[in-house]
């Protein structure tokens, strides 16, 4: 079983910036997912098992940049300008099998999820 660790998550204000890192016990490409109470879970970021592909939810796109240390099996989700609406559970993902631009965001290619960390955005 391949097991995901997320931390960084807290509570900042409108315009701050958080750093999230999801620790793998594996090299995978990986994806970012974010769930807020009443809503569906939705796609951030993602990015391939090397560090060269990587893909971004319009939402966030230009705000959020995702990056990885191959050595240590580290992804992170560099989060900047938040805004409330960023507020949700955010999730790591790993997916075995290799993905591009059309595919990253789809759930059913991650096989493993983490157990998530809280980010709240106030106003």
């Amino acid at each position: 079983q391949v097991q995901l660790v997320e931390s960084g998550g807290g509570l900042v204000q409108a315009g701050a910036s958080l750093r999230l890192s999801c620790a793998a016990s594996g090299r995978y490409a990986m994806g970012w997912f974010r769930q807020a109470p009443g809503k569906e879970r939705e796609f951030v970021a993602a990015i391939s098992s090397l560090g060269y592909g990587t893909y971004y939810a319009d939402s966030v796109k230009g705000r959020f940049a995702i990056s990885r240390d191959n050595a240590k099996n580290t992804v992170i989700l560099q989060m900047n300008r938040l805004k409330p609406e960023d507020t949700a559970v955010y999730y790591c993902a790993a997916a075995p099998r290799s993905f591009d631009g059309s595919s990253a965001s789809v759930f059913s290619r991650y096989d493993y999820w983490g157990q998530g960390t809280q980010v709240t955005v106030s106003s």
